[in-house]
Parts: structure tokens; C-alpha cells; sequence
């Protein structure tokens, strides 16, 4: 009878997920059992177009709990996905629009200052990546993404402010 599976903790966002050898981000510091998890969410995303109405979600969330090697690409990803979380959550933006508003920050992207990383987060891609049904899983995107923006909660005065400068 085989034991019970190694579970590791990802040094970015804390998800506790069975351990799994296999490659992880370039520059964001994830798990190699997280980036799996988050490789397995993108792929069901992208093979259910009702589901791309949260991908961007998705794809923030990820990206501003994984805050990485400390290079200004890694400083300036989670700036940009937490700006547009803020336009998602905040604005009610989707889709292309809130890609739009993405591309209109990054090209301001280079005065972006280190944001303090999260000692912890409430929801994370571990609750979420067992979410197969479509509407089940784009529940949980919601709650994860509202989430990630709530743990985010002491530099939304910030996000916002950088966002209107433009």
C-alpha cells in the first residue's frame, strides 16, 4: 500500500500541492508542483472558450502571488497584473478591454517600485486547479482573483493612483 504523497509548499504564493519534479517559471518563484497546477488551469481555459471570459483572472492572480527573482521583469509583472486585477475587480473591465488597459500600463511599466511580498494568501491555485466543470471552475477564478486582490489590500491606494497617472 503506497504512503501518502509528498506535499510541498510554494516559496511564492504558500499552496500546499503534491510534490512533482518538472520545471518551473523563468523568473517568477514557483513550485514546480505550483507551475504544474497553474499549467493545468491555463491549459482547461484554453480549451473551453466560455472559460477565457476569467483567463485573464487566472493569469493575475498567478502571476502577482509569485513575485519572483527580484529583476525588474519580475517587479514589473506584478505591478502590471496587480493593476489589472484592480481594472477586473474594480472597473468591471473583461476581456479585451482589461488587455487594453494592460498594455496602455505597460508602457509605463519601468517606474513600477518593488511591491513588499504577501507573508501569506488566503486562496491560491491549489483551490482552484481541481475545478473542472466550467462553471465551477470560473466560480473559483472569481473567488481566487477577488481574493489575491483583498490579500493585496495596503497598496490598493498605490495600484490605483500609478493607474490613473496615465
Amino acid at each position: 500500500m503506497a504512503g501518502p504523497a509528498e506535499i510541498t509548499v510554494c516559496p511564492g504564493c504558500g499552496s500546499r500541492l503534491p510534490a512533482v519534479d518538472g520545471p518551473v517559471h523563468a523568473y517568477m518563484t514557483a513550485s514546480p508542483a505550483c507551475w504544474a497546477a497553474f499549467n493545468a488551469v491555463m491549459a482547461r481555459e484554453y480549451s473551453d472558450p466560455a472559460l477565457m471570459a476569467v483567463h485573464r483572472l487566472s493569469v493575475d492572480a498567478w502571476a502577482v502571488q509569485h513575485p519572483g527573482d527580484g529583476s525588474r521583469r519580475a517587479i514589473q509583472s506584478v505591478g502590471l497584473h496587480l493593476a489589472r486585477l484592480m481594472v477586473q475587480i474594480d472597473q468591471g473591465l473583461e476581456g479585451e478591454a482589461a488587455n487594453a488597459a494592460m498594455l496602455g500600463f505597460a508602457a509605463r511599466k519601468g517606474d513600477l517600485p518593488e511591491l513588499p511580498p504577501r507573508a501569506a494568501y488566503a486562496m491560491t491555485v491549489a483551490e482552484v486547479v481541481g475545478s473542472e466543470a466550467p462553471d465551477v471552475h470560473a466560480a473559483a477564478v472569481r473567488r481566487w482573483a477577488a481574493s489575491v486582490w483583498a490579500d493585496w489590500s495596503d497598496q490598493h491606494d498605490f495600484i490605483r493612483g500609478w493607474a490613473q497617472q496615465g
